[in-house]
């Protein structure tokens, strides 16, 4: 027996549809979107992508239906406090560094939006949009220096470090340093900063050393600071001298004053001289010693 020739599907009415589709599919209160973007953003460490929150097999939602309850991925993201990752406008990511900036009370660095990535836009996002994020900074309103002036800073962080470890700072010393201090310039920012290709530490440790010697330290071939206290020596050299002319002052007066005695008459003498009358008089028992008959 042949089958029955299928009839063709009736079109269907649009409304009766959606009726039909949404009773098929779960429905998501936008709470409970919002707490699976946040959890989300929380097991990954950042503020999940689309492709990130579909990779994630703890995520029950669709970023499809995300979109369809707040009209775009990136607004959803704003509702719940995660920055967008790719797409911000430019006053958006302006707003976030100027933000950073305050929770910091400093200038935001790479490094302070590597590690809030869940809450502050990529730094390849601030490259993509101002050309760097020193610029962003700048735009921001924050005091950024130019060329010379970080390459003067760099120097300056370079010697205070050199004074610390007590020697010329190498690449590890100062990528465990600026961990230490957020206020110093990055490993790769001071690699960058002289010329960013082979030799480019050298020539850094080669300015440090320059102005340690300028400064008065002393800094041996092998790259040792030796610890000196140029303030604490200048003090003490000022104070040798005030003790030089003071001593030349007084052998200058005991030289006057015995130059006037000697020029006077001979009672001034005899004023100066000890008298030796005393030792000379005879005591009581001799006296008495010669008047007694022998």
């Amino acid at each position: 027996m042949r089958p029955l020739a299928t009839q063709a599907a009736a079109p269907a009415d649009e409304a009766e549809l959606e009726q039909f589709a949404s009773g098929l599919r779960r429905r998501y209160s936008d709470d409970e979107i919002l707490a699976e973007l946040k959890a989300c953003a929380e097991r990954i460490g950042r503020s999940p992508t689309m492709r990130e929150f579909v990779r994630d097999r703890r995520t029950r939602v669709h970023p499809q239906t995300v979109i369809e309850h707040f009209g775009s991925w990136n607004a959803a993201k704003r509702q719940v406090g995660l920055a967008p990752r790719r797409f911000a406008t430019r006053d958006e990511l302006l707003d976030h560094l100027r933000a950073l900036g305050e929770e910091l009370g400093r200038i935001p660095t790479t490094r302070d939006l590597r590690e809030r990535r869940a809450a502050v836009p990529s730094k390849s996002l601030y490259w993509h949009t101002f050309g760097s994020l020193s610029n962003a900074l700048r735009e921001a309103g924050f005091d950024v220096p130019l060329g010379e002036e970080r390459l003067e800073r760099a120097v300056e962080q370079g010697a205070r470090v050199a004074r610390r470890l007590r020697r010329l700072p190498r690449f590890a010393d100062w990528a465990q340093a600026s961990r230490r201090d957020p206020k110093l310039f990055t490993e790769w920012q001071v690699y960058r900063l002289f010329g960013a290709k082979r030799g480019a530490w050298a020539r850094f440790q080669y300015a440090v050393r320059s102005r340690l010697l300028a400064e008065g330290v002393r800094v041996e071939s092998d790259g040792r600071v030796k610890k000196s206290y140029p303030a604490v020596a200048a003090a003490s050299a000022a104070s040798r001298a005030r003790q030089k002319r003071r001593s030349s002052g007084a052998r200058t007066a005991g030289k006057s004053a015995s130059v006037k005695v000697r020029s006077g008459s001979k009672a001034s003498r005899r004023v100066t001289r000890p008298s030796t009358s005393a030792s000379k008089q005879p005591s009581g028992t001799s006296r008495a010693r010669k008047r007694t008959p022998a």
